[in-house]
């Protein structure tokens, strides 16, 4: 089961974080979901200094992992175009 609540809530992070950095129109359902995850991740060992997979489920922990995934589309875009759009 929480394989299944990683890969919705993380492609619907991805799929918000897409749509404000513009690269919804570029990216499928699994890019999203790679991006949410990948997104959290990083951020998580940004922030949490590990992980973000502590067995609690909160709205930090989603706003969190939400800038994690716009962070890392802005580290994508600016390798891919060379500036942020």
């Amino acid at each position: 089961m929480n394989l299944i609540l990683w890969l919705v809530i993380g492609g619907v992070i991805g799929w918000l974080a897409s749509i404000v950095m513009r690269t919804d129109a570029q990216q499928g359902i699994l890019l999203n979901i790679v991006v949410g995850i990948v997104g959290a991740f990083i951020a998580g060992l940004v922030v949490a200094g590990g992980t973000i997979n502590s067995n609690d489920f909160s709205l930090s922990s989603l706003i969190v992992s939400f800038l994690g995934a716009v962070a890392l589309l802005a580290i994508v875009n600016l390798v891919r175009h060379g500036s942020v759009r």
